[in-house]
């Protein structure tokens, strides 16, 4: 689809899940975003065409010579009152799009009731205005969804599109990491135009393009909602990433190996004992700073 297409049907919020990754892709997406945050808090004045009608009316002398000249006027007025309609009807089927903080987490309710858990660092956007007839969000970070049943849902990431019908399930995505686990119902993950289904307990991992393999959980829920971030045979360097999310702290390395694969967890609440449970297994020692964490080889 043209560029021009694109952008057409995003104003009129009609995309579909794949013409929204199309559109993510263009060259001028970030230019765009910034246009529609720009635009999202201002609110067109309310108008009367009727009143400005008749507050111009008064105004204008008829001349018998040239009956036409009064159409200028109001012309003028029809115009304004055009950009004005156009401008209010965009900014108020905008998207809403919900940020967490480094260290933060939040609760968000969409509008069937459906729930999102919002990790640290991460950023859900959906547009409220035609959920009834799209119900998607669009994911950067992290996201536990309990999904109320009706139509198809679909989150979609830029590594994939997670799609359901009522369920739960988590998806992660950052950077060169995508993983989606599935907890009750079913998931369909479509990931490079192939769709894999996981059952509650399964998982869909891909981290730096290789799909790895998964064992089956019986947790009903991921740790990071208990406040733990939980990882199974991840590089280090994701794991760092996260230590970063959850406690505001730049992690530097010295002689370590950021590819050696960590299995383990880290608590949210206590930022030394986190550090422990990391660099322990790994023969690592640390030290802090008042702005940074230092890792290196023992």
């Amino acid at each position: 689809m043209k560029r021009e297409e694109l952008i057409k049907k995003w104003l009129d919020h009609n995309l579909n899940t794949e013409e929204q990754i199309a559109f993510k892709q263009l060259d001028d997406y970030n230019e765009l975003m910034k246009m529609d945050s720009a635009l999202r808090d201002f609110k067109a004045p309310k108008f009367s065409s009727t009143q400005s009608y008749q507050e111009v009316k008064t105004k204008l002398k008829p001349r018998v010579s040239q009956p036409q000249q009064w159409l200028k006027p109001l012309l003028r007025i029809a115009a304004v009152l055009a950009i004005g309609f156009s401008i209010y009807y965009y900014t108020t089927s905008l998207d809403t799009t919900i940020d967490t903080e480094i260290a933060e987490q939040t609760t968000i309710a969409l509008p069937d009731n459906s729930m999102v858990n919002l990790n640290a660092n991460s950023t859900v956007t959906f547009n409220e205005s035609h959920w009834n007839k799209t119900r998607a969000v669009e994911l950067q970070g992290e996201a536990f969804f309990k999904v109320a049943k009706g139509k198809k849902f679909d989150v979609i990431t830029a590594d994939g599109i997670v799609s359901v019908l009522g369920t739960q399930f988590n998806v992660k995505q950052r950077q060169s990491y995508f993983e989606v686990t599935c907890y009750e119902g079913l998931v369909a993950v479509t990931y490079n135009n192939k769709t894999t289904k996981l059952k509650p307990g399964h998982s869909f991992k891909i981290i730096d393009g290789k799909l790895l393999a998964t064992e089956k959980e019986n947790a009903v829920q991921p740790q990071w909602l208990n406040g733990e971030s939980s990882f199974t045979s991840v590089p280090l360097k994701y794991v760092i990433k996260e230590l970063e999310n959850q406690y505001n702290r730049t992690l530097t390395t010295e002689n370590v190996d950021l590819s050696r694969l960590y299995t383990g967890s880290f608590t949210h609440n206590n930022l030394d004992l986190a550090l422990k449970s990391v660099t322990i297994p790994l023969n690592l020692s640390y030290s802090i700073s008042e702005e940074s964490i230092l890792l290196k080889r023992e």
